[in-house]
């Protein structure tokens, strides 16, 4: 895997955790560094839509599509028969970046800060998952030996998370 450094934003749906990576990528790349971000999603999800010329090429069969303009450029891989890939080759697809961020894959090996609102009822994963390393929730009161940060500290919360990278 990279040598790039890798954190986790996890939690039960509806938590806050794409809220929380979007301020998170914002305040880390307006202070200098770069960032890129995996999501994990977990039904089918298209970002090629029906009608356009690389819709067509993909329905006619091709493996993989890739899309370029002035302003980006983007694959697009259809999967057919082959199994997900393993989370370190989706790491490794990635370009050289001070943090990547990784929303979702909650049993992945990297370190990772867990999202907890009030409302949620369910059983926090830092409680069975080692790799969790803080918490950032909305008010929930917890005693467990890890930071726990408002979900509103956004300086602090990237702060931690760069420290603990080794990016500062």
């Amino acid at each position: 895997m990279k040598e790039t450094g890798l954190f986790g934003i996890v939690g039960w749906k509806n938590s806050g955790k794409t809220t929380l990576v979007e301020r998170l990528v914002s305040h880390i790349t307006k202070n200098g560094y770069t960032v890129s971000t995996i999501k994990h999603a977990h039904h089918s999800f298209d970002i090629d839509h029906e009608g356009t010329d690389s819709h067509r090429h993909r329905i006619a069969g091709a493996t993989e599509v890739l899309l370029t303009s002035s302003n980006r450029w983007a694959i697009i891989h259809e999967l057919k028969e082959e199994a997900e890939p393993d989370f370190d080759s989706l790491v490794n697809k990635l370009g050289e970046v001070d943090l990547i961020l990784v929303e979702g894959f909650k049993h992945g090996p990297h370190r990772k800060l867990e999202v907890i609102r009030l409302a949620n009822t369910k059983i926090p994963i830092f409680k069975e998952d080692q790799t969790v390393v803080a918490l950032a929730t909305d008010g929930v009161q917890i005693d467990n030996g890890l930071p726990v940060f408002n979900m509103n500290e956004i300086s602090k919360i990237a702060d931690f998370i760069l420290k603990q990278v080794g990016v500062e």
